[in-house]
């Protein structure tokens, strides 16, 4: 019952608060559920409870677990709280809000293609069969989630590390934290 309440809230929100308890660690329904915000494009706010409670060493090992768990959350705000004292909670309302202006960005075609060209010019796409992947131009294809469509010739061999590359770039000029990015790519 409460895995469908759960999903049913993630259908209606434009921000989910994901919490974990620092304590027992990441859990694979931990991941499950993440993976599908992601699925679903919403914004996130991860959010370690019991942080107040844990050793050096346990911290370590929590963030080290998280990095290599949820690699996929890298675009997400963290925030260590204790709900029981309330440390850490007062950051939660502006941390859900940035996340939403992310998500409904709105992005020039002009803003994109520019910075589509400099990351080009930076790091080109490999050779397939001794011919360059061409990107051309890109544009906004929606809102929550940003969506960003790149057309060019040969974009279906496109490697996932250049795509990751692309997303990386968009993310850190047009400050999309809090929010995953979609990429299409059209030939």
């Amino acid at each position: 019952f409460s895995i469908i309440k759960t999903l049913q809230s993630i259908e209606k929100s434009h921000v989910v608060f994901a919490v974990m308890d620092a304590r027992e660690g990441i859990t694979e329904q931990d991941i499950s559920l993440m993976g599908l915000v992601v699925e679903r494009g919403r914004a996130l706010v991860l959010l370690v409870n019991k942080w107040d409670r844990l050793s050096l060493e346990q911290k370590r090992k929590v963030e080290s677990q998280i990095k290599r768990r949820l690699p996929f959350l890298d675009f997400a705000e963290r925030h260590m709280i204790s709900a029981l004292h309330g440390t850490g909670v007062g950051d939660l309302l502006s941390a859900s809000q940035r996340a939403y202006k992310a998500a409904i960005r709105k992005l020039s075609t002009n803003a994109l293609t520019k910075e589509l060209e400099e990351a080009l010019i930076e790091h080109a796409p490999p050779l397939v069969k001794g011919r360059r992947i061409r990107l051309r131009y890109a544009h906004q294809g929606g809102r929550n989630p940003p969506t960003i469509v790149i057309h060019g010739n040969q974009t279906e061999r496109l490697p996932l590390t250049y795509k990751r590359y692309l997303i990386n770039r968009f993310r850190k000029k047009f400050r999309l934290k809090g929010t995953p990015i979609k990429l299409i790519f059209k030939t």
